[in-house]
């Protein structure tokens, strides 16, 4: 058997992978604004020349370990959502299952959620290849919200957004289009939801809650519940699984 193609293709990957490796540990350390070609092929014992000839600047190895970061995020929230359906749960129980998934995927990988939700990296403009990845996270709560919505497990809100719609194109497209009222504010709540997680995330990765709540578990399953509320969606809370 022809294993070539094969044993060419690892060849090709292993020093990228060694080269992304070894940033994700300088990410620790130096913060993704300290992070540096140099820095990289000095902690990974390689030359400057092997690391360039993979990422040629910073900024396309910033890009990389973005991709990395949301599609490891986003594949962690698919599958407990995944399990959490084949189970037969509510749309309430998914919600709690994904974003349970993605807060242990963030405490897991502090530095990878500093890259992708803490402060913006200096000179550095993320390019439109890291906007399907990061779609994933938002995918996963929109297709929670649109099961609900056809299963008739929302309540419909006491009050609408005031004023003219409120979304660009590209999230109405992302929910598969705008609901019926008395749901038609129902996209522009999806995405308090969505914020209010990464909001939650953030004080909780950075140790903003701990000196605040004795349960910090406990208190995130309550927070989600409570921002669920504003799409009309019920969490079951005390199923802890984690």
């Amino acid at each position: 058997m022809d294993v070539s193609g094969t044993a060419s293709a690892d060849e090709n990957t292993r020093p990228q992978a060694v080269i992304k490796t070894t940033a994700r540990q300088l990410l620790v350390k130096l913060g993704a604004g300290g992070l540096t070609l140099n820095a990289v092929a000095r902690e990974g014992g390689l030359a400057l020349s092997d690391v360039e000839a993979v990422f040629p600047h910073r900024d396309e190895l910033l890009t990389a370990l973005l991709i990395d970061a949301y599609n490891d995020s986003g594949a962690a929230m698919e599958q407990a959502d995944q399990v959490a359906r084949d189970a037969g749960a509510s749309a309430g129980a998914r919600l709690l299952a994904a974003t349970r998934a993605l807060r242990r995927w963030s405490f897991a990988n502090p530095a990878e959620f500093t890259l992708v939700y803490g402060s913006p990296v200096p000179d550095y403009h993320a390019p439109q290849d890291t906007v399907p990845p990061a779609s994933r996270t938002p995918a996963v709560l929109a297709g929670i919200v649109r099961s609900a919505l056809e299963a008739g497990e929302l309540t419909a809100p006491r009050r609408q957004v005031p004023g003219p719609p409120l979304l660009l194109p590209e999230a109405e497209a992302l929910f598969g289009g705008v609901p019926e009222a008395p749901f038609s504010d129902l996209i522009e709540r999806g995405i308090v939801l969505w914020s209010s997680l990464v909001g939650l995330l953030v004080f909780q990765v950075f140790s903003r809650t701990h000196d605040s709540v004795r349960d910090e578990t406990a208190f995130f399953d309550y927070a989600i519940a409570v921002a669920a509320e504003g799409i009309g969606l019920v969490v079951p809370l005390g199923e802890h699984t984690d």
